[in-house]
């Protein structure tokens, strides 16, 4: 027969708290090592939105209170740029020689064709320009050059029924030719009417263009005369002038 002191279980003062599975030493440890880790990710979350902060209001802090000195070198960078840089910029122009092309251009006021064989409108931008006292032979020197850096370089603008010169040349200085009763401006490429804004022609080798401020039984007339002027060959050397020694 089995003693009954054999199935009494010991108490807990008898317990050996040195072996393993104690649920007070377990849950201890755990307790503690859970209880310290989320303080330590907090205080570094916290760190590093207080350093964004920081930096972040020096940034605009230095900003605006420099404001006027960044503003101010914008401008001078952007004055650094000659009209002619600042136009080649708008347009995409390419680079000088990247294209050489030739066309007859006449601006006809009530019948009477401008003169650009005058000094003050040779050679007065490298990429688009006339040239050896030529009145209406215009010399395309790169690619996506548009009608408005010829005009833009020696002073001339186009409005709906106006063309205006204001070039440094006293004897035409601020002149404005408009249309009057009966009269109207309009452009002409090869013969045929454009209807668009002509400063933003791009034209090709061979082009004839037409400006005409009058009337309109007068067009043909201009026409026929601006088929009769020569356009010449595309010479196979360079010119006899290079990009330096044009005068800009």
């Amino acid at each position: 027969m089995t003693d009954n002191n054999d199935k009494i279980l010991p108490k807990d003062i008898d317990s050996d708290y040195s072996l393993p599975g104690r649920l007070e030493e377990s849950n201890s440890d755990t307790c503690d090592s859970e209880s310290v880790k989320p303080k330590s990710h907090t205080r570094v979350f916290l760190s590093i939105m207080v350093l964004s902060i920081v930096v972040s209001s020096g940034f605009y802090s230095f900003y605006f209170l420099n404001q006027t000195d960044i503003d101010s070198q914008i401008i001078e960078n952007t004055l650094n740029l000659t009209p002619e840089q600042i136009l080649a910029n708008q347009y995409g122009v390419g680079d000088y020689g990247s294209e050489h092309a030739h066309a007859a251009i006449a601006v006809i006021v009530d019948n009477t064709k401008l003169n650009f064989g005058l000094p003050q409108f040779q050679l007065s931008s490298k990429y688009i320009h006339f040239e050896n006292d030529n009145s209406y032979l215009i010399h395309k020197h790169a690619t996506n050059v548009p009608l408005d850096m010829l005009f833009s370089s020696f002073g001339m603008e186009f409005t709906s029924d106006c063309i205006i010169l204001n070039n440094n040349e006293s004897s035409i200085k601020n002149k404005k030719f408009c249309a009057e009763q009966d009269q109207s401006l309009v452009f002409y490429v090869n013969g045929e009417e454009y209807p668009s804004d002509i400063t933003q022609y791009v034209f090709q080798h061979n082009d004839r263009i037409l400006i005409s401020l009058g009337n309109e039984e007068s067009i043909s007339k201009h026409l026929k005369h601006l088929e009769s002027l020569e356009i010449f060959d595309i010479p196979n050397n360079a010119p006899e002038y290079s990009e330096n020694t044009i005068t800009i």
